[in-house]
This record gives C-alpha cells, sequence and structure tokens, in this order.
C-alpha cells in the first residue's frame, strides 16, 4: 500500500486514541470531588487508559489501539469532614484518588499529541495533492 494512505491511516488511528484519552482525563477531573453516598462507601475511582500497537491488515501500518480502560487502584485519600454524608463515625471521607495536576498534565499532553497525528494528516493530504497535480501536469 502507499506510504502515504498508511500514514493517513496511523494518524487517524492516533486521532481517535488521544480523544478516548482526553474523555477519560475529563471524566477523571469531572469527578474530582465525587464521594460515596453513605459512610464507608467508595468514591469515584480514577480511570486510566492503556495503547497498544496493531497491525492493520489492508494497509501494513502498525496502527494504535485503545486496549483497556481500567481503574487506578492507589488509595483513597481521607479528609476530615464530620457533617459529610459519607463521613466514617471519625468524621474521615473518602476522596477520589484523582490528582487534578496529574490530569492536567495528561490532557496537555494528549492535546499536544492530537494536534501532531492532525497535523500529519495534513501534511500527508498536501503530498497527496501536489502527487495528483503533478500527475495532471505531465
Amino acid at each position: 500500500m502507499d506510504p502515504l494512505i498508511s500514514s493517513l491511516k496511523v494518524s487517524s488511528s492516533g486521532l481517535g486514541a488521544q480523544s478516548e484519552r482526553l474523555r477519560v482525563v475529563s471524566e477523571n477531573l469531572a469527578n474530582a470531588q465525587s464521594t460515596g453516598n453513605f459512610p464507608g462507601a467508595d468514591p469515584y475511582q480514577r480511570k486510566t487508559i492503556t495503547f497498544t500497537a496493531e497491525l492493520d491488515r489492508v494497509s501494513g501500518a502498525r496502527v494504535v489501539e485503545v486496549s483497556a480502560i481500567s481503574g487506578d487502584k492507589t488509595a483513597y485519600p481521607v479528609e476530615f469532614m464530620p457533617g459529610h454524608d459519607a463521613a466514617d463515625e471519625a468524621g474521615y471521607v473518602k476522596m477520589p484518588n484523582v490528582n487534578v495536576l496529574i490530569e492536567m498534565a495528561d490532557m496537555r499532553e494528549a492535546n499536544r499529541s492530537y494536534e501532531a497525528n492532525l497535523q500529519s494528516i495534513k501534511q500527508a493530504r498536501d503530498l497527496i495533492s501536489m502527487t495528483i497535480e503533478l500527475m495532471r501536469n505531465q
């Protein structure tokens, strides 16, 4: 298969993967303060995303795919909030294991990767257009 078409396939798979990554990060940020509803209940569990490289049999290119979205197994931090609905008998509430700074850094990295894949698609499209134009002029 044409290398330019293969590069389009690889970049488009990267766009899809980074879109899914941004969705997971957004969900984590939206639930950064979501506690349980009753004493002892677990709060929102941070989600993580894992990618894998797969061979696209049509193009022969290695593309990226989401292999798993799973829960982060790190411990839940606790905060002293005696009046909260989810407070235990000592007044402590389990908070989500979401670190907003890490999520923002992950969002920024995913956004940059998305933009790089988009730029790669634009470059391949321009090269294909130039090739077609050269063929027309002959």
